[in-house]
């Protein structure tokens, strides 16, 4: 039995994919969507056969139904797929949780208490949690957390310069996101390259509508971009990163805007939305070749903050043998790649331009042969990665 069910479950959809860890295939995956709206829609994707349902699904537990029906009608057949366990990734494990954790009723407890610290992810995944619990009550279910990847982090990366003891009340400190993918690709790196993980500097990019960048030491995490929640660190679709704090405090003084209309400038209305009016780096990109300001300055300051935080972590970690850009951007984008690279030539790190351009799919290499540090383009797949997770813990 090696087919594990990932799901990741937000407050008004959820996705899903069927994956043999074995072949490392994935079998089918999906969307339900507009969870608790009128209408809400279900795709399904299989090898043979695809499914698209528009009908009002008022709950998770609802979607899980329509789930399981798509799969009755689509395929690939559950029972017969013998399916192993349920993997879900959970956003904010805290400090509780260090590894990936069979799912209990204490546990979905704390789960949703952590939602104080991620309020827009954990209560989506509990949801998710509970619905799937309902639909394969016999089944192992493990969550696997964002975090955990960043357990490693040392006291002086995670500890926030404030009162001690209120950060304590409030278990303020970094956290640090998308660990799952940090993982999945230094290490994916490691065995691409034929080398031991222990042996191997690393800085990874994860650079989609959501960006973040990890130096990885020997195969842990020793600093992260995102902080308490995933809105610190890099230029990101809708979010600011780093900001002054005071920012707010002028904001709230000069616009009496509430910390629920805060909340939402950063998280929506800030980052390349915020400066350029569009979210998406295709669409950035395009403007600013058409010569629009607003993409040209957004563009600019996206590239900004990736050499400061590209340039940091080489000196945290005392230099870098690999660096790999994943994600939507960081995969797709050689523009952005060629230019977050361009003002570290000093350091011997050189692009192959026409590497760069290439269009390929999988691993690969796009640093000049001479170049002192190895530069590749990893697709990231967190799926395999919660699959891999979840088959360990419901074997062991």
């Amino acid at each position: 039995m090696t087919v594990v069910l990932v799901i990741n479950s937000g407050s008004s959809s959820f996705k899903y994919q069927l994956i043999d860890v074995e072949t490392e295939r994935a079998l089918a995956s999906g969307l339900v969507e507009r969870i608790g709206e009128p209408l809400g829609t279900a795709i399904h994707k299989a090898q043979d056969a695809e499914y698209f349902r528009e009908l009002p699904i008022p709950d998770h537990t609802a979607g899980f139904e329509v789930m399981l029906q798509a799969f009755d009608e689509a395929g690939p057949s559950l029972s017969e797929a013998e399916l192993a366990a349920v993997g879900h990734r959970v956003v904010q494990g805290g400090a509780r949780f260090f590894h990936p954790t069979l799912v209990t009723d204490l546990v979905e407890i704390n789960i949703d208490e952590l939602s104080l610290l991620a309020p827009l992810h954990n209560p989506g995944a509990v949801q998710g949690i509970r619905a799937a619990r309902e639909a394969f009550p016999d089944l192992a279910h493990v969550a696997v957390f964002d975090t955990a990847f960043h357990q490693t982090l040392p006291p002086a990366a995670y500890t926030y310069a404030i009162d001690r003891d209120l950060a304590r009340k409030h278990r303020i400190r970094r956290y640090g996101f998308h660990g799952t993918s940090h993982k999945f690709v230094s290490e994916s790196a490691a065995r691409f390259l034929d080398r031991p993980l222990r042996e191997l500097k690393q800085i990874v990019l994860h650079l989609g509508n959501g960006a973040s960048v990890t130096a990885i030491d020997g195969g842990h995490s020793v600093e992260t971009s995102m902080g308490l929640t995933p809105l610190e660190g890099l230029v990101m679709g809708t979010r600011s990163g780093d900001l002054d704090p005071s920012v707010l405090l002028v904001l709230a003084r000069r616009e009496d805007m509430t910390p629920g209309e805060l909340d939402t400038f950063l998280n929506k209305r800030s980052g390349l939305q915020g400066l350029a009016g569009v979210s998406d780096m295709r669409d950035l990109e395009q403007r600013r070749e058409a010569g629009d300001g607003r993409a040209m300055l957004a563009f600019d300051v996206y590239v900004h903050r990736l050499r400061a935080y590209l340039g940091a972590y080489i000196a945290q970690l005392g230099g870098v043998d690999v660096i790999s850009f994943t994600a939507g951007v960081g995969e797709n984008s050689a523009l952005v790649r060629a230019q977050a690279l361009e003002k570290l030539g000093f350091l011997g790190i050189r692009l192959d331009a026409e590497r760069n351009e290439r269009r390929e799919r999988g691993i690969r290499v796009i640093s000049a042969d001479d170049s002192a540090v190895t530069v590749l383009v990893v697709p990231t797949n967190e799926e395999l990665e919660i699959a891999r997770q979840t088959i360990a813990v419901a074997r062991a």
